[in-house]
């Protein structure tokens, strides 16, 4: 059950008359903010039966996301389908990270750069992407991807009004290949659960939310050290991969960074109990110019807490080829 209660309005109107037990059967069921989310549901559904509809998957152990069919992402209404990672809020400490370096890149001098180019790998629901967008202007040039056919729709729903593109496959093998070392801001929220944790989680998550979602491998960094050895050579000079996971994890995760070739640092919220690795490309050779217009990249298609440094290894000569997944 949640560990927070749900975003409500303090002023709610229910759109129907509340049945006088929904609350005990929430509660009864484990629900610990079962008033906040009996609110919720009745300012949602807009008949009777649907109340008791979302009550019953409520109780069976459905997300309250999945349940009322959106969720609540700095302080943005994303859509969300039954099946789909509900992005959580400690991710919010992701996107700040993300917004004060991309902010920090453009209070730079850069002759020709209309917004940023931000990627969302393994985008989920499309929360992060929609929220970087809200945050860095509608000039932001937002391209996403998930392997997961299910996420990869609800994923466009979400940021088709900020004109986002989302690709369905493997990291970032269905990216457009003209967005290779043009990327300022490349988010990619990974899976970090070890494999043999997965079965301790909430019923909530290891039984409503996709696998591919949750389970990161042996040690849960399977997924972030593909990541990261692929990462530089879509970032364009000086442009950042932020990538979640655990404090216990943040070492070896920093550790993939640099082998990637990037500069590594670990941020860490203590409020939301969560680690960001923030790994920065190389600058750019003294008078290289920067891509003209993000938006026309590719054509339409169907600080807070505490910071510890890692340092790069120098970058490869010339001749040399980048890593690749």
């Amino acid at each position: 059950m949640p560990a927070s209660p749900p975003a409500c309005s303090p002023a709610w109107s229910p759109a129907v008359a509340a049945p006088p037990d929904v609350v005990d059967r929430l509660r009864a069921a484990g629900c610990v903010f079962a008033e906040d989310e009996a609110r919720l549901i009745l300012r949602t559904a807009r008949t009777p039966e649907e109340v008791e509809a979302m009550v019953r998957r409520r109780v069976a152990g459905l997300p309250l996301e999945q349940v009322v069919g959106w969720a609540e992402f700095r302080g943005l209404r994303i859509s969300l389908d039954p099946g789909v990672f509900v992005p959580r809020r400690r991710t919010e400490f992701l996107v700040s990270q993300a917004v004060a370096h991309a902010t920090g890149r453009r209070s730079a001098a850069r002759v020709g750069i209309a917004g940023a180019v931000v990627v969302d790998l393994c985008c989920g629901s499309g929360a992060v992407g929609a929220a970087l967008v809200a945050a860095l202007g509608p000039r932001t040039a937002l391209f996403a991807a998930d392997v997961d056919p299910a996420a990869v729709r609800c994923a466009r729903r979400n940021v088709a009004d900020v004109g986002g593109r989302v690709y369905e496959g493997d990291l970032f093998a269905p990216l457009p290949a003209v967005l290779r070392g043009r990327v300022d801001v490349l988010a990619a929220n990974v899976p970090y659960v070890p494999s043999d944790a997965v079965g301790l989680l909430p019923s909530e998550a290891r039984d409503h939310e996709p696998l591919v979602a949750l389970d990161g491998g042996t040690d849960g960094l399977d997924v972030l050290r593909r990541v990261a050895a692929g990462a530089r050579e879509w970032l364009a000079p000086g442009g950042c991969l932020l990538v979640e996971t655990s404090e216990r994890q943040a070492a070896r995760a920093a550790l993939a960074f640099v082998r990637g070739g990037l500069t590594a640092r670990l941020t860490t919220s203590e409020e939301l109990d969560v680690t960001v690795v923030v790994g920065t490309a190389p600058a750019a050779p003294p008078g290289r110019a920067a891509p003209d217009s993000p938006a026309a990249l590719v054509p339409p298609a169907a600080p807070e807490g505490r910071t510890h440094g890692y340092a790069a290894p120098p970058p490869p000569g010339p001749g040399s080829k980048s890593s690749k997944k």
